[in-house]
């Protein structure tokens, strides 16, 4: 089965279900994981920042960012699709009392310096209290360049604001834009990383920050659920991932960008913007997504709508496989 829905769908290699066989554990509510501690100071040290903790998930990781960062009351600044306003299930308003304040997205996936600047609240007992700008890298598998993500977070440090960055692919980005990941991460306060996405691990991101922040994340982590002892099995795998797949990242984008290019050729697909990372978005909705859809399960190719994700489990072979399904799918509805 050739699975496009996401880059969550990867299985670990033979070499990463080794390392976390071999890892030495501990119990990392006591913090005295060897395997965890070493993760979380490998990708403080990659991001620039004083200290990291591992949590189960992306969703966990950017919720303890939002309570550690904002108070009942507090307001958040977010995209209207951000990850954290859409797609976390509402959990910064329901479990801290924070409020959202959502604004749009342009076709670059940047949020407009000046609609930041006017959603932004006076100190007034009418408003809620704005106190964070939280912005992503990838937007929708576009990269956020450098000079945007300085211009916005230096216009939120001038209204005293945090900024968090849901770094899920923010590796990505880093490749896209050929810089070192810190460079993407030193404008912001905290960064979360997912390790499960297009770098491989079957588990886990990690929340980076300075020292006091994250301990204040800790303590939301154990209130979340989240301490889960024996965790250096898990983070074997993000560490086996920040050795090994990093680097290959190159060969997603570039395998998106030759399936992109060979798709916009076949009659009746075209592309709905430019690849630019590791993903392929279809300008097709509707029956024709239906039908398509229905054709490829039959060649055991799984999606999930219009964006196609590349991964490490998608080889360059796999594409000719892709391919040619999609080019028979197009003959037979002519």
């Amino acid at each position: 089965m050739i699975d496009l829905r996401s880059d969550t769908v990867t299985q670990p290699c033979a070499a990463m279900r080794a390392a976390m066989l071999e890892a030495p554990l501990g119990d990392d509510v006591y913090g005295d994981d060897p395997t965890v501690n070493l993760l979380e100071a490998t990708l403080a040290e990659r991001a620039g920042k004083e200290a990291g903790l591992f949590l189960a998930s992306g969703t966990q990781s950017n919720l303890c960012a939002l309570l550690s960062h904002c108070g009942r009351g507090d307001e958040y600044i977010a995209g209207q699709d951000a990850h954290t306003y859409q797609y976390e299930a509402g959990g910064a308003a329901v479990l801290g009392g924070i409020q959202p304040q959502p604004i749009p997205w342009n076709e670059r996936g940047e949020l407009a310096l000046q609609d930041i600047q006017r959603v932004i609240k006076p100190d007034d007992i009418h408003f809620a209290r704005t106190k964070l700008l939280c912005l992503e890298n990838t937007v929708g598998g576009k990269t956020v360049s450098l000079d945007y993500t300085h211009q916005a977070t230096s216009l939120a440090r001038n209204h005293n604001l945090n900024c968090h960055l849901d770094g899920a692919r923010v590796f990505n980005a880093a490749e896209k834009l050929k810089i070192d990941v810190k460079e993407i991460c030193q404008p912001f306060d905290s960064i979360s990383i997912c390790l499960s996405k297009g770098l491989g691990a079957p588990a886990g991101s990690v929340l980076v920050g300075d020292a006091d922040f994250i301990q204040r994340a800790r303590r939301w982590r154990k209130m979340l659920g989240g301490g889960m002892r024996q965790a250096g099995i898990l983070a074997a795998a993000g560490l086996y991932a920040l050795t090994h797949n990093v680097a290959r990242l190159a060969e997603d984008h570039e395998n998106a960008r030759v399936l992109g290019e060979a798709l916009s050729k076949i009659p009746g697909f075209s592309l709905a913007e430019p690849v630019q990372t590791n993903m392929v978005f279809l300008a097709l909705e509707g029956d024709p997504l239906s039908a398509l859809t229905s054709h490829l399960a039959e060649h055991r190719i799984k999606i999930s709508g219009a964006r196609w994700v590349l991964h490490k489990d998608v080889s360059a072979e796999h594409l000719k496989t892709i391919i040619t399904a999609c080019e028979a799918f197009a003959a037979e509805r002519r």
